[in-house]
């Protein structure tokens, strides 16, 4: 893949699995906040499995929609678009009823000069959503960082863990989880809460931020020297299959892949296909930022993609000159300071 319209098709090509489960998806599906860097391919993905399986899903993507570029991209394969701003309780009213939704909504970046906002995107539009859907099932996207540090040999942090991270960004996702929770359980709405760790492109992610690092001469900061993740097509088609996970009270499900991964490995790797020495700062810490996802494995399947795969593509497309997005993820903060 050494062009954005090969890696589109890509990212948007369902599973097997996928085109067998859509038939059960009811139309339309809303797909909320779906101008983000997952929701475009998400919702382009379900409208190809919908095509493939020979079903009539309408497939709606609903996000304020302030790059008119993502609006496009979606129109042009068969996504229906609809301008809502989320934070306003009067158009999330307007929208047209649906008992299949996926909410991806949410901010991260800039929460330090913004906290308010930041509190308010992330917790505000959950009840919004939940009073206007009672009766819908929602795969709702939230994070790993609703836990703390935990350490590096234990595997990770499980769903029945105590959600106690650091930072204002971090905790707004709680509360996030925590006013879905309380709707679910009062007014039925079922919920499965997707607590993903990293999703992969080869225009944003942590292999791409390690990989600049290495490619560039940066030093790599070790202090959070390990971390989970998972290629972002299989994120999203496991996404849409969560939808019967969904239950009320609302059900929290890690997702990411199954490996702990170094971050000193990571940066060795790219090292090697670019030809060039890692440069590393600090050492690693004992505490990281990890999540077990056996439970989602089981029910799910493993990712189809292995991270050798996605470190070859990667490592190839920045060769290439490939465009990224300049959105770091800042996988080395330990702080909670985004």
């Amino acid at each position: 893949m050494l062009t954005e319209p090969e890696l589109d098709q890509h990212m948007t090509q369902p599973t097997s699995a996928l085109v067998e489960f859509i038939a059960s998806v009811r139309s339309p599906l809303l797909v909320l906040g779906g101008s983000g860097k997952m929701g475009p391919s998400l919702a382009a993905m379900a409208k190809r499995a919908a095509g493939l399986a020979g079903v009539d899903l309408r497939v709606i993507a609903v996000a304020r929609f302030t790059d008119q570029s993502a609006r496009r991209w979606l129109e042009e394969r068969g996504v229906e678009t609809l301008g809502c701003d989320l934070l306003d309780p009067a158009q999330v009213a307007a929208l047209p009823d649906a008992d299949d939704i996926i909410y991806m909504a949410g901010r991260k970046f800039g929460t330090t000069g913004n906290p308010a906002l930041t509190w308010a995107m992330n917790v505000l539009p959950p009840e919004y959503v939940c009073r206007r859907f009672p009766n819908a099932r929602v795969v709702a996207l939230s994070t790993g960082c609703v836990y703390p540090l935990v350490p590096v040999g234990q595997g990770g942090s499980r769903e029945g863990d105590q959600l106690t991270p650091a930072g204002e960004y971090s905790n707004a996702c709680v509360a996030r989880e925590r006013v879905f929770e309380y709707l679910s359980g009062t007014l039925g709405t079922r919920v499965c809460l997707i607590r993903l760790n990293y999703a992969l492109d080869l225009r944003y992610g942590v292999l791409v931020d390690i990989a600049l690092k290495v490619l560039n001469g940066a030093p790599i900061d070790l202090t959070v020297g390990y971390l989970n993740a998972m290629w972002q097509r299989d994120a999203n088609e496991m996404i849409l299959r969560a939808l019967p996970l969904a239950e009320s009270p609302a059900v929290p499900l890690n997702l990411t892949g199954p490996e702990t991964l170094s971050v000193r490995e990571l940066a060795v790797q790219f090292g090697a296909l670019f030809g060039r020495e890692p440069i590393f700062a600090g050492t690693e810490s004992p505490l990281a930022l990890l999540n077990d996802s056996t439970k989602a494995h089981e029910v799910l399947g493993l990712p189809e993609t292995s991270i050798q795969q996605v470190i070859r593509w990667t490592a190839s497309w920045l060769q290439h000159h490939g465009r990224v997005l300049g959105k770091p993820t800042h996988y080395e903060v330990a702080d909670g300071n985004y």
